[in-house]
Order: structure tokens, then C-alpha cells, then sequence
């Protein structure tokens, strides 16, 4: 089945297992103590913080273990522009655009401010080792 937006359903994403199993990696079944709303990505949702935001998952409806890397929607449509890792990276600038600066938001501003994007979002020391010794630029 393919959606209206030339995804094919269903939409797949895959962590590594020292990925998945990190304290960071949050399976997330509510949201200000309440069950997560449809938008939020109930019934269920992943939360990798320091990953793109695809490879947060929401409204999961089945987990899968596997020994092989898995195929993953946005590495399969378009695998230049998505890779299976998707650490964020300000060095490794996405075809279209730059990642090195990043808008935040509810600055209260009229203007955005724009701030060099972190790292790994930030948690480098957190979660840096599973990466070490990985060419970051090759796997994206």
C-alpha cells in the first residue's frame, strides 16, 4: 500500500540494539501524565534525542528483532539523503542543506535565533562511545 504522499505503508525504522536498549532511548506511552494523543503518536512512540527526528517513531504497532541491519523507509527512498544512523552531525551537511546551524524555537523573538547545531543534539558524552571508531561521514 502506498499513502497519498508516495510513502509506502507501513513506514519502517530501525535502531541498533545498543541504540534501542540506551537509558536516552525512551518508549514513550504518555505525555504530562496523560495517555499520548494521536498527534503525539499514540499508542506508542520512540524517542532516540539524539538522532533526526524520523528516527523517533510514532504510533508503533509492532517491534521486530532482527540480525541484520533492517531495511528502513526513509534510507530506502532516498538513501543519499537519509542514512541508517541519522546522528545528528553539523558536519555532514544533508544534499540540500546545511546542519551545522539549527533555529530555535520559542525564543521569544521576532526573529528566530540561530544556534550551531550540537554533536549528537547535545548528548555526545552520552551516548558517543557506541560510535567510536565509526566513519561518521560514511555512515550518516
Amino acid at each position: 500500500m502506498e499513502l497519498p504522499s508516495g510513502i509506502e505503508f507501513p513506514y519502517q525504522e530501525g535502531l541498533r540494539m545498543d541504540e534501542a536498549m540506551h537509558p536516552l532511548t525512551l518508549l514513550t506511552f504518555g505525555s504530562y501524565g496523560q495517555t499520548l494523543a494521536n498527534q503525539q503518536g499514540a499508542p506508542i512512540r520512540v524517542i532516540v534525542p539524539w538522532k533526526y527526528g524520523f528516527k523517533s517513531a510514532k504510533s508503533i504497532v509492532r517491534i521486530k528483532f532482527v540480525d541484520k541491519m533492517p531495511s528502513t523507509t526513509w534510507n530506502d527512498m532516498s538513501p543519499d539523503e537519509y542514512g541508517f544512523y541519522s546522528n545528528v552531525n553539523p558536519s555532514v551537511d544533508h544534499p540540500r542543506w546545511s546542519q551545522a546551524h539549527e533555529r530555535l524555537l520559542n525564543s521569544n523573538s521576532i526573529l528566530p535565533k540561530i544556534v550551531p547545531t550540537l554533536p549528537f543534539n547535545g548528548y555526545a558524552n552520552e551516548i558517543g562511545a557506541m560510535y567510536a571508531g565509526m566513519n561518521l561521514r560514511q555512515n550518516f
